[in-house]
């Protein structure tokens, strides 16, 4: 069966497609600008269509012949305004899906009390829902709050903001409670209700096995790191003042923090728990074993590529990594002789290198290849506490410098 996941150059949808892919399934991708796929390790088992729900007359071509469609977008960081554009896509998306035959949507959105007074950004995920629903296409929604796995939006606020911090500053809506849910966990939702028509036409609360505060699970990941954390909780802190700390140290754009805190404003939990009963097949994984899952994947080959290899992407933070990429012209045939003092060879073939050292302070590696007609350098820096930042930020120019130059030696050997 073909099945249609929209939102492709997203976080979810980077963990669904392997999934589906491994059941069988032929997928199609629905992204805005394709090129952003290039560089994952599933793209060529798909097929990738370019389309946005914004605009109607792009989503036909893609949802031809698709059984199943998985609705997993949002516009946060399209900025004022993205609460109508989301209303907007999602009605294109439900007439173009009942246009098209299709037969079932599945679609992810946010957990929290609609009959409660909320902010913007969950009140519009609460719509988007609704809006699907009131389409011919039979819907399975899933409300999730914060997720915790590596590259969610909200884990990451968690990891760089711990990481960062001694005495972590926050807003009293630290206290709020929430049911934190392993992306593994939802994944398992999404791909459960493929199979199990019970799910068609309602809408399910999803959730971990504990409840515990926003403040809590800071420090919770803080143990699990062994770092010594304390919280400051400091009333009147407006949200664009949270929306630029997060974004000025956090992998988190500005944009979705300003609509992400706002959303964290209200407690996050599970009141109508039928999906234990409708999915009884999903095993609940804790918070604590999400976020060791997390950290054992604080390794290059486990990063999902955002960034296209052969392209210059300068630097980024993705998944606890500060990361520097570079392409340059290959000159010739790619000699893999690198050798540096004080690191160690992890990794060495005919088209990839990849050096590793570990320093009290941060895990750091050098990874080189070829992608294309470019040879590819990619730097990971994976900072340990307080200190691991400060190396990287105090010492960022000599760094790039460095990079730039190992950059050039490659191609001068070739």
């Amino acid at each position: 069966m073909l099945i249609l996941v929209t939102g492709a150059t997203g976080y979810i949808a980077s963990r669904l497609i392997p999934r589906l892919l491994e059941r069988g399934c032929r997928v199609r991708a629905l992204a805005r600008d394709p090129r952003r796929l290039d560089g994952r390790g599933w793209s060529r088992f798909v097929e990738i269509f370019p389309g946005d729900v914004t605009d109607a007359a792009s989503l036909a071509p893609a949802l031809e012949g698709v059984h199943t469609a998985y609705y997993l977008i949002h516009n946060m960081s399209s900025g004022r305004g993205y609460t109508e554009r989301e209303l907007e896509g999602a009605r294109n998306f439900a007439a173009a899906c009942e246009a098209a035959g299709v037969r079932h949507i599945i679609y992810l959105g946010g957990l929290a009390d609609p009959e409660q007074r909320l902010a913007p950004h969950m009140r519009s995920r609460i719509e988007t829902g609704r809006v699907l629903r009131e389409g011919r296409v039979p819907v399975t929604e899933f409300r999730a709050g914060v997720i915790a796995g590596a590259g969610s939006i909200s884990f990451e606020m968690i990891r760089f903001v711990v990481g960062l911090f001694p005495l972590i500053p926050g807003p009293l809506w630290l206290r709020n409670k929430s049911q934190p849910i392993a992306v593994q966990n939802v994944i398992d939702y999404l791909l459960a209700a493929l199979d199990n028509p019970s799910g068609q036409g309602q809408a399910f609360e999803i959730g971990g096995p504990r409840v515990a505060t926003y403040g809590e699970l800071m420090l919770r990941y803080a143990r699990l790191c062994g770092l010594k954390r304390r919280l400051l909780l400091l009333p009147g802190l407006p949200v664009w003042f949270m929306a630029f700390g997060i974004g000025l140290v956090t992998p988190v754009p500005r944009r979705i923090a300003y609509a992400l805190v706002g959303g964290l404003s209200s407690d996050s939990l599970v009141l109508h728990p039928e999906a234990l009963r409708v999915f009884p097949e999903v095993a609940l994984v804790d918070f604590d074993s999400a976020a060791r899952a997390a950290l054992d994947e604080l390794h290059p080959s486990r990063v999902e590529r955002v960034w296209t290899p052969g392209r210059r992407v300068g630097s980024l933070r993705h998944e606890g990594f500060f990361i520097l990429h570079r392409a340059v012209p290959a000159g010739g045939e790619f000699r893999n002789d690198l050798q540096l003092p004080g690191w160690e060879i992890e990794l060495r073939d005919s088209q990839r290198s990849l050096l590793h050292r570990s320093r009290p302070c941060s895990e750091e590696w050098i990874e080189q290849g070829v992608a294309g007609r470019d040879i590819v350098s990619t730097y990971f820096f994976a900072p340990r506490g307080l200190g691991g930042f400060l190396c990287w930020y105090l010492l960022h120019p000599f760094r790039v410098a460095f990079f730039r130059g190992l950059a050039r030696r490659v191609q001068r050997i070739k």
